[in-house]
């Protein structure tokens, strides 16, 4: 809104509007956009309350770590101990029952389409080394991440050293501003031109293609719904063409469930499994990684995780919803590497 225009209004609208403008991570950015090109067929028949985290030295004692750290069921214990499984549970396939996709393991196996899209991806010259992150405000977090690109010391991996290897493939993409992760980003925002950034985006580029020329990536993490919540409606249909449009680039697209409930039918994760399934692709099932924990993870307001620092042989820091929204990050994108290559 022009400044011109602030000034003829009363004193109390202006007020209304800029208390409107500095809301927190939910936001009105989007609700439906069309995208044209030619629909792949699926395969199938089916912010924290608490500040930045603090530098925090690396524990001198680690346990011994297994051969494929796959995600573990968190039990909220201050006396717990980490015992990483080494084998995935089998997937259950999409029914009617509105919660088949709680069983559904927190790291996925990939499927034959999956590496032929990142196969397609190399032969246009997609990086293998680089994955995208699209999202809201809980996807650009210095708390996100970061912490694996600044070095060891702000991070112990614990029972997990194994995840190493994948840290330092992807160097450099954990720290990344995608500019298709903003506050308050819906579905509908990553393909609206009207919210990408001008100073790196082209005109009429949408944030995700923006993101996609920048950075070639190989793979994308596709972490929404939160805001999507007041439009749900319009969520499958926004989601769909976010997920082709990153098809048609080649690029894996890892779903992401979410942590909240804000809908209260939990009707949008349901959707974002069910396409998972559908299309073929990686599923990163956070929900059910916080489930054992004290009020699921989320801070009072129902949508935002619990924040401690990456330190994951500690036990009480586990009690927190952010070490394993980090943890289990870590261990999707090390399957997703592995499993491409098989």
């Amino acid at each position: 809104m022009r400044a011109s225009t602030l000034r003829r209004l009363p004193a109390f609208l202006c007020l209304f509007i800029l208390l409107l403008l500095v809301t927190a991570c939910a936001g009105d950015v989007a609700t439906s956009v069309p995208v044209s090109g030619t629909v792949v067929p699926p395969i199938g028949t089916t912010d924290p309350t608490a500040a930045s985290p603090t530098p925090m030295p690396s524990p001198t004692a680690t346990p011994a770590p297994t051969e494929t750290p796959l995600p573990v069921t968190p039990a909220p214990s201050a006396t717990s101990t980490l015992s990483p499984s080494d084998t995935p549970t089998a997937a259950p396939t999409a029914t009617n029952a509105p919660s088949w996709w709680h069983d559904l393991p927190v790291v996925p196996a990939l499927s034959e389409r999956a590496r032929q899209v990142y196969q397609a991806g190399l032969a246009k010259g997609n990086n293998p080394r680089a994955f995208a992150k699209a999202g809201d405000c809980e996807t650009i977090t210095d708390w996100f991440l970061v912490d694996f690109d600044r070095g060891a010391r702000f991070y112990g991996l614990g029972p997990y050293t194994d995840l190493q290897g994948t840290i330092d493939y992807f160097q450099g993409s954990f720290a990344r501003n995608s500019v298709a992760a903003r506050r308050g980003f819906n579905a509908a925002a990553m393909l609206t031109p009207f919210w990408a950034d001008a100073s790196v985006c082209k005109p009429n580029e949408t944030p995700l293609g923006c993101e996609f020329r920048l950075v070639r990536p190989s793979f994308v993490l596709i972490m929404l719904g939160t805001n999507d919540v007041p439009h749900k409606a319009d969520f499958e249909h926004n989601l769909r063409q976010a997920i082709q449009f990153s098809l048609d680039q080649d690029v894996l697209p890892i779903l992401t469930t979410k942590a909240d409930n804000l809908e209260g039918d939990e009707s949008i994760n349901d959707t974002i499994a069910r396409l998972a399934q559908e299309y073929g692709l990686p599923l990163w099932n956070f929900w059910r990684a916080v489930q054992p924990l004290p009020d699921h993870g989320l801070v009072a307001d129902g949508a935002h995780l619990t924040h401690d620092t990456n330190f994951f042989d500690d036990p009480q820091k586990m009690l927190s919803a952010w070490p394993w929204r980090n943890l289990t990050a870590l261990q999707v994108l090390d399957a997703v590497r592995k499993g491409v290559t098989k």
